[in-house]
């Protein structure tokens, strides 16, 4: 018995965004903010897809699940980090470091097959707009989701498997916020210098396949409109603008962070920061700014809010 535990770390030490006791307390309030926003924002999309009848098409469920999956990625790590603040020991046990692993790349996987398929909606909606309703039909839509989850799973799921097992038996302290898969090998008593080359070929193959099928798709439909219309370029632009910039925000940092050879701490805090906390909170924002029909379903819910009121 006492070998085998000589492989068991029980909990492992976060080091946090930073040392600095007063800047940690500085940053409290602004993150809780932050994540208060995001989970605002992106469930009042989802009630908006679910209560509206306007709403109905297939791309607002697509967009109503991609908030969904957003408040989940936030969730699994922005509250950790926020009670973090308040603590001068940042713990988290082996069970939650590999939960929160799991957890982090299936709804990361998830959401960068989701944005193919919003992609794919796009195409369809602006290069075959006649044939639009019969193709991205209900029960194809539902498909494409349930494909976007099972591959979110699959790729979390053989992660999760290539570090499990592996031998945990003395340094503890994961300099960041959150359990990442690089960091944490690199507490493994072995050489995990395959291993992370792996590991992270597989998070790579998947984040750079789905961001060259999205430039490929998104260059295809600016080229096809602007062949069939003197303005149709503009037009196309205009509508697929949230969808390339919300592209570009969420596989930026993910590529960079699996792909870049070289490894620098704040880097890779910032980051971190960006592609947990920040991206899930731009994503309903640019969708509402720039949506009409968003922004009309909100001032309809407002109105039925007033006059619910009134007539109390």
């Amino acid at each position: 018995m006492e070998e085998a535990n000589q492989y068991v770390v029980s909990e492992f030490i976060f080091r946090g965004l930073c040392n600095s006791r007063e800047l940690q307390t500085f940053l409290l309030l602004p993150f809780s903010m932050l994540y208060l926003m995001t989970v605002v924002g992106n469930l009042l999309v989802v009630f908006l897809f679910i209560t509206d009848p306007h709403l109905r098409s297939p791309m607002y469920f697509l967009l109503a699940n991609l908030s969904f999956v957003d408040f989940c990625l936030s969730s699994v790590t922005t509250p950790k980090l926020i009670i973090d603040f308040l603590k001068d020991n940042k713990t988290i046990s082996f069970g939650g470091c590999m939960s929160q692993i799991l957890c982090v790349h299936f709804f990361g996987g998830g959401e960068m097959v989701l944005l193919v398929t919003m992609a794919y909606d796009r195409y369809v909606a602006i290069c075959k707009p006649l044939r639009y309703s019969s193709i991205m039909d209900r029960q194809k839509c539902v498909w494409l989701v349930l494909i976007s989850w099972v591959i979110g799973f699959v790729h979390a799921m053989s992660q999760l498997a290539m570090i499990l097992d592996l031998p945990f038996c003395g340094p503890r302290t994961v300099d960041s916020f959150f359990c990442d898969i690089p960091l944490v090998i690199k507490l493994a008593c072995m050489d995990t210098h395959t291993l992370g080359i792996l590991i992270n070929a597989d998070s790579g193959v998947l984040a750079t396949t789905c961001f060259i099928i999205l430039l490929i798709s998104y260059t295809y439909i600016l080229v096809t409109v602007r062949l069939h219309s003197k303005n149709g370029a503009s037009k196309a632009l205009s509508t697929c603008t949230a969808h390339i910039t919300v592209v570009l925000l969420f596989f930026g940092p993910c590529i960079f962070i699996y792909l870049w050879p070289l490894s620098i701490t704040w880097v890779d805090k910032f980051l971190a920061v960006f592609y947990t906390v920040i991206t899930p909170l731009l994503n309903p924002a640019i969708y509402t700014l720039r949506n009409r029909d968003i922004r009309n379903a909100i001032k309809r819910l407002i109105s039925q809010h007033m006059d619910s009121k009134d007539n109390f």
